[in-house]
């Protein structure tokens, strides 16, 4: 006489609440996702949107992998945690390859879809042209053509310790960018000293410049307004003050202003790491060793610092 094992049924009650607890999973995630959208500063480039939303399934993605995660561990230490005077070790659990399969699978695909998706939108964006080295002491922009789909530009943008640069095809040049809306605008990214980084958080771009190498980039402005731009990367003692404001407006303003400036003769810059540097020095330059600011540029239009930023 040959007994059968009976089969295991279900546990219907884990199953409903695991069920529950994806789906409440889920919505929190996506609530995350669309409260991202929030944390920025508004949308002033046609690339943001499109940053934006990676940034929102990149934010939805990891929040459901940490409420899941701290969820169980919740579950866990309230319904499943030992005895009090338990110092027993907890059963081992080895050997189940459905579940080695299941939990090596799930994260190599979201990873891919995070790659494949953050692929598209770099194609999308075709900001990043061709980068050429040059000597020092020779022109870098003889080097490099506009970018052919560009409607503006180049403009130069010339970094240094600590200040920025600009100057526009027919001449001007200014310490505030100037660009028209709507109009895919090209850059040639230039260092005169150590890497910097062009980065304006409003339009979701930043690109190093690179001592020794011009760099084509190019963008699209489409909200008029004040916006910062920053330095973002570490290039001594005051890279911090190294900003400006990029001032995004009309096609007509941006020609008048062009016209206009063009008359004005060539004055000191922006020199924002200056009254730091004296700072110091009258203080008997002490602390860590820095080098002094580069001299102001000259410039046509040095603008105006006390005029707030919208972002």
């Amino acid at each position: 006489m040959t007994t059968t094992a009976p089969k295991n049924s279900p546990n219907i009650g884990a199953i409903v609440i695991v069920t529950v607890a994806v789906a409440i999973n889920l919505v929190i995630a996506k609530l995350m996702a669309t409260w991202s959208y929030s944390w920025f500063p508004p949308q002033a480039s046609s690339a943001a949107p499109y940053v934006d939303d990676l940034f929102a399934l990149e934010t939805g993605i990891g929040s459901f992998i940490f409420f899941g995660c701290t969820g169980v561990m919740g579950w866990v230490l309230l319904f499943n945690r030992a005895g009090k005077y338990d110092e027993n070790d907890g059963a081992p659990i080895e050997g189940n390859t459905k579940l080695e399969i299941i939990w090596t699978i799930i994260p190599l695909v979201t990873v891919f879809v995070i790659a494949a998706y953050t692929m598209n939108v770099n194609m999308k964006l075709q900001n990043l042209g061709p980068k050429h080295k040059y000597a020092i002491g020779t022109d870098p922009t003889a080097l490099m053509e506009a970018d052919p789909i560009a409607e503006v530009g180049p403009i130069d943008v010339i970094a240094r310790q600590w200040s920025w640069e600009f100057v526009y095809p027919n001449g001007v040049r200014s310490s505030e960018l100037h660009l028209p809306v709507d109009q895919r605008v090209n850059f040639r990214l230039i260092s005169e000293d150590v890497l910097h980084s062009f980065f304006v958080p409003a339009f979701r771009l930043k690109q190093d410049i690179i001592p020794g190498s011009i760099i084509s980039y190019s963008l699209t402005p489409t909200k008029e307004g004040r916006f910062r731009l920053r330095d973002a990367m570490f290039s001594g003692a005051y890279f911090s003050q190294n900003q400006t404001d990029v001032i995004v407006e009309s096609d007509q303003a941006y020609g008048n202003w062009l016209t206009t400036t063009a008359k004005q003769p060539l004055q000191p810059g922006l020199d924002p790491g200056r009254a730091l540097y004296d700072r110091r020095i009258a203080r008997g330059d002490k602390g860590w060793a820095t080098v002094p600011p580069a001299p102001p540029p000259m410039v046509n239009d040095p603008g105006d610092p006390s005029i707030p930023h919208d972002a």
